[in-house]
């Protein structure tokens, strides 16, 4: 009887002799850094669900908060960052197809498609930082209290929030200049707000067409909205102004919120902006013809695995941080 024994010495074991599935050193290297970059980002996710199921009660509602669209007034929940989704992820299209030219030696086309995937990635990163201004803006306002919990406003007659321009009452013996702009702010611990406590309370309770809206969500998994005597009762409880979000104070619910989104979209949105740079040192080495000197298109490649992977991280981003 005839035996074959097979060893690990084969070529057909890897397929490609002294190199793995005849990758290069440098396509190896990104495969290496891809894998140690998607556990730093799967930390991040995690602790993000872990942090939002221990506060599920008062945890904020995504689409009560990114609901602005730039050049536009209103109500949008979730259609900006959609379209910020939707040119991340046609840049990760016009990628694969600088690759695929880039096999072909078609050095026009590698040109073409770069440009185009550079255009969705600098489209996206603007995109970002106009949402982080906007955040940190706040458009509404709302007070906290004594424990830390966030009171918003809500006009009875709209059903909708209540900024605090709407009813703040005016107190000008209590207003004093900021020295830095010479505009109009309060200071509370170091936080700047346009107005102070008192003339929020006070501007409240002149106002009966204003209610009070807590982050505890209700059974409907909305936040729970008092009564006009209940309202009253609790802005006694405020002890700050706050507008818009930081890593201390967040307007729009609990403070980790803001936490988890200024860390996981801001190492998000640094890794596009490498990758951005990155294309653009790329594209003018192809225009420049470097890659058609070396007779192959493999940097093309291996910035390609990057971009694709920076898309495929805001595809769980987006799921887990605005979907869910």
């Amino acid at each position: 009887m005839d035996a074959t024994v097979s060893t690990g010495t084969e070529d057909s074991v890897w397929g490609g002799g002294n190199k793995p599935l005849g990758a290069s050193y440098g396509k190896m290297m990104m495969w290496f850094f891809i894998m140690s970059d998607a556990l730093t980002f799967s930390g991040f996710l995690v602790a993000y669900g872990f942090s939002r199921f221990k506060f599920i009660e008062v945890w904020p509602i995504a689409d009560e908060v990114f609901t602005h669209v730039p050049f536009f007034h209103g109500n949008y929940p979730m259609y900006y960052v959609a379209f910020m989704t939707f040119i991340l992820i046609m840049s990760s299209v016009t990628m694969v197809l600088a690759v695929d030219a880039g096999h072909k030696m078609k050095q026009k086309s590698v040109i073409l498609y770069m440009f185009l995937t550079i255009i969705g990635g600098a489209i996206f990163v603007g995109s970002q930082a106009w949402e982080w201004a906007t955040f940190i803006k706040g458009d509404f306002g709302a007070v906290e209290t004594n424990s830390g919990r966030i009171l918003q406003f809500v006009d009875a007659e709209t059903g909708e929030r209540a900024a605090l321009a709407d009813f703040a009452k005016t107190l000008p013996e209590e207003r004093v200049k900021h020295a830095a702009s010479e505009g109009i702010w309060f200071q509370s611990e170091g936080y700047q707000t346009s107005y102070s406590l008192n003339e929020v309370v006070e501007g409240f309770k002149a106002t009966p067409n204003i209610l009070i809206r807590t982050e505890q969500l209700n059974e409907e998994g909305e936040k729970t909205l008092l009564d006009r005597k209940e309202s009253l009762s609790k802005i006694l409880e405020a002890n700050q102004v706050v507008e818009g979000a930081n890593l201390i104070h967040n307007e729009y619910g609990h403070r980790l919120f803001a936490d988890f989104f200024f860390f996981i979209t801001g190492f998000h949105g640094f890794h596009v902006f490498s990758g951005v740079v990155i294309n653009v040192i790329i594209f003018f080495n192809v225009i420049l013809g470097t890659y058609e000197r070396r007779g192959h298109y493999e940097m093309v490649e291996k910035v390609g695995l990057y971009w694709h992977f920076v898309d495929l991280v805001w595809v769980f981003v987006f799921t887990f941080f605005y979907l869910v």
